[in-house]
């Protein structure tokens, strides 16, 4: 005779969340509307139900933005390297239960947690682009989250933010002077987005999340404005491939001595003589063009880029092995190579690396196969070109001259 197995079934959802936000959210709150001088409506029709909530992504405090927007706790759709710097994450999920999934790949889990937490009543929140914007446009979007809205049968509640790339775009470490907004747009109930195709769902999704901060009218001021715009751009218009230096206002290319400042209206101009490009939506534009139109076969051995950094494995929902502090890492035109010490090379051919994803300010993970690998640089190192080549590559290997838009974001 089998035992009966009285094991309560765990939970995502937990009491304690209720109790967590109750107490932290008003205090944190003002911290946030202070630091940013954003302007979060309440969501005053939100009742006692749950919703799936889209955002667009903007700054690292959009998740506080919708929890002061809504009242109760909601589970955040994150990053997995969330979830594997040890205590800190173990912290995280007691606190909050964030929901993991890995960037870049499909991650079938994450969508088994989410509809996890809908059936225990909670409200997720997740931002389709899975990026924050390097350029003030809208990122890229997998049509797949289309499958999630029709699972999870929930309420969509679209969430808006703005401002957020003139107050601190995602390349930069300082926060300007200027004026965010952050509100429940729109709210669209499953009577209605039933009655649509997949390709209306998705065109709706992104109409409503569809902030396009490239071009502003307001004033965003910092002393250093430029600073570390190199971590997204990489092609001079006077000499393609390159590196570039930041510093205050300025950016200059280490190949050519070009160099722009960056204004409080967001503009670009060139110091020296005219710069093409009014804005970094519209450098960023022609910057991916470039990527797309490379003949690989031109560079042959010769290495395209190469920085020091330090190279971890990342040992997924758990913590990092450091696996160099000081790794030579070099880019070639079908391959990475890590010199992890002298005479010791992991190489990483992108036939057998599954994706590329940039995460945060310029860390960069490598997916190969069951193994994960971080690089986590200097402040100043450019992750997005390591990632564009990339996916440049396969792209072409593929033929792909439908789908070659994508180069990672």
């Amino acid at each position: 005779m089998t035992a009966k197995n009285d094991t309560k079934k765990e939970t995502w959802v937990k009491p304690r969340h209720k109790v967590i936000t109750a107490l932290a959210m008003p205090v944190f709150s003002l911290y946030i509307k202070w630091r940013y001088n954003v302007h979060i409506e309440p969501f005053r029709d939100q009742g006692d139900r749950q919703y799936l909530v889209m955002m667009n992504h903007q700054t690292t405090y959009d998740q506080f933005f919708i929890a002061t927007a809504f009242k109760g706790p909601v589970y955040y759709v994150a990053s997995e390297d969330l979830f594997s710097i040890g205590w800190v994450s173990s912290l995280i999920r007691w606190l909050v239960n964030p929901i993991p999934i890995k960037k870049s790949v499909n991650d079938m889990r994450a969508v088994r947690t989410c509809a996890k937490v809908a059936k225990e009543g909670g409200t997720i929140a997740i931002a389709p682009e899975g990026n924050r914007t390097f350029s003030g446009r809208q990122c890229y979007m997998k049509p797949g989250i289309v499958s999630l809205v029709k699972l999870l049968k929930l309420p969509v509640a679209f969430f808006r933010i703005e401002g957020g790339y003139g107050v601190q775009p995602r390349w930069s470490d300082v926060k300007r002077r200027g004026t965010m907004t952050a509100r429940v747009s729109r709210v669209v109930e499953p009577e209605e987005w039933k009655q649509m195709s997949d390709e209306e769902i998705f065109q709706m999704i992104k109409d409503e999340l569809w902030v396009d901060e490239a071009k502003n009218d307001k004033l965003y001021y910092h002393e250093k404005s430029a600073e570390y715009l190199d971590r997204a751009m990489y092609v001079c218009p006077d000499c393609g491939l390159s590196e570039f230096v930041s510093s205050g206002q300025y950016m200059t290319c280490k190949k050519c001595g070009l160099k722009i400042r960056y204004t409080e209206t967001t503009e670009l101009e060139g110091a020296d003589k005219p710069f093409p490009f009014r804005y970094v939506a519209d450098w960023y534009d022609y910057q991916e063009n470039f990527v797309r139109g490379l003949d690989m076969n031109n560079f042959g051995s010769e290495a395209i880029y190469s920085d020091t950094v330090k190279f971890s494995e990342v040992i997924v929902y758990q913590n990092k092995i450091v696996l160099s502090e000081a790794a030579d890492f070099t880019m070639y035109a079908d391959r990475y190579e890590v010199e992890l010490s002298p005479g010791n090379v992991l190489t990483l051919p992108f036939s057998e690396v599954d994706a590329v994803s940039v995460l945060g300010k310029n860390k960069l993970n490598i997916y190969s196969g069951d193994k994960i690998y971080q690089v986590k640089p200097d402040k100043h190192f450019n992750a997005l070109k390591y990632m564009n080549i990339y996916y440049h590559v396969k792209n072409m290997d593929k033929g792909d001259n439908i789908n070659g838009e994508f180069l990672g974001l």
